[in-house]
């Protein structure tokens, strides 16, 4: 007789056994009805965040190019100040696209927004409030510059 740990013959005769059972595991190819518990999917990575060296242009176009849109303004500094204060309004928002896009990347929504990926429809009440919102700061900024002339 052959001793080692997958000596079948060994096992299967041993009185008493559970059925359905081996020394390899279950055994499903005999009809029994073995239940395996339901498998709870982890995360193993962990959560991807904006890190400083990320914000750090984002935020520091963003300062340069709101200067560059509120001193024109604040101090009038001739024919020139409309376009220095329309140049500032546009790094701003190039500033600001860049930050969404970034933020976007890693899995940041706008509020009442549904995730990246998960197949949901976005509420058409809430685009319909962005779009107001970011046209009436435009046609504000635009006027405002538009006045210096």
């Amino acid at each position: 007789m052959e001793a080692g740990p997958r000596d079948r013959e060994q096992h299967e005769s041993v009185p008493g056994g559970a059925p359905g059972l081996t020394p390899d595991g279950p055994d499903d190819a005999e009809g029994s009805a073995v239940e395996i518990a339901d498998e709870v999917e982890v995360e193993l990575r962990p959560r991807r965040l904006l890190r400083f060296w990320q914000l750090a242009p984002i935020v520091g176009l963003a300062s340069v190019g709101s200067l560059m849109f509120a001193f024109p303004l604040a101090f009038g500094s001739g024919d020139a100040g409309a376009v220095v204060a329309m140049l500032g309004l546009l790094i701003s928002f190039c500033a600001a696209g860049w930050g969404v896009m970034a933020a976007r990347r890693v899995g940041y929504t706008w509020p009442g927004l549904p995730q990246r990926g998960s197949g949901e429809r976005p509420d058409w009440r809430v685009l319909g409030l962005y779009v107001t919102t970011i046209a009436a700061l435009v046609a504000l900024a635009v006027w405002r510059v538009a006045r210096l002339r």
